[in-house]
């Protein structure tokens, strides 16, 4: 079950992410209570802003790390637990999510709260992760094959917002 100071992390995340999908604060403001399952990834993007890291998922496909909220877990410790777990990769998530959407994650469970952080990572790191479930670095302009095909336009919407921040920042 989830706990409040889980809910609370959500509903604060939610509110500070960069993008919104799906009507998702609406959503979250008629669901706060229905929160299970919940569902935290990581976009992982590398220095040059030009790839995102993708794990293939047994039935989903090419997907960003990630997986369930456990309870007694933040999204965000969800999301940086799962980079390990997924991809054999830790690394830093940015202070400010990347997204919130709705989306149901299987055929019986109802549409859920999801929340996408960002990360930051060099392409030299060695990748790993779980058997069955090799992850790979993969080109933005490349088109992977996902059941959520929405995705790829948000993650590259997502870098290409980090690069031309990271660019006016650095002036």
């Amino acid at each position: 079950m989830i706990d409040q100071l889980t809910v609370d992390a959500a509903v604060a995340d939610a509110r500070l992410a960069a993008m919104e999908f799906d009507d998702a604060r609406v959503w979250l403001r008629a669901h706060q209570t229905l929160m299970e399952p919940l569902a935290a990834e990581v976009w992982v993007t590398d220095p040059t802003y030009s790839h995102v890291l993708l794990v293939q998922h047994r039935v989903r496909g090419w997907v960003p790390p990630g997986g369930k909220v456990e309870p007694g877990e933040t999204p965000r410790e969800a999301a940086a637990r799962e980079l390990v777990e997924e991809a054999g990769v830790a690394g830093k998530l940015l202070p400010v999510p990347a997204a919130v959407a709705v989306r149901s994650f299987r055929a019986d469970w109802a549409p859920t709260l999801s929340l996408s952080y960002g990360a930051v990572i060099d392409r030299d790191v060695p990748l790993g992760g779980e058997t069955g479930q090799p992850s790979r670095w993969v080109d933005l302009d490349e088109t992977w094959e996902s059941v959520f095909p929405e995705d790829r336009e948000r993650i590259r919407a997502y870098v290409h917002r980090l690069a031309t921040e990271n660019v006016v920042g650095a002036r």
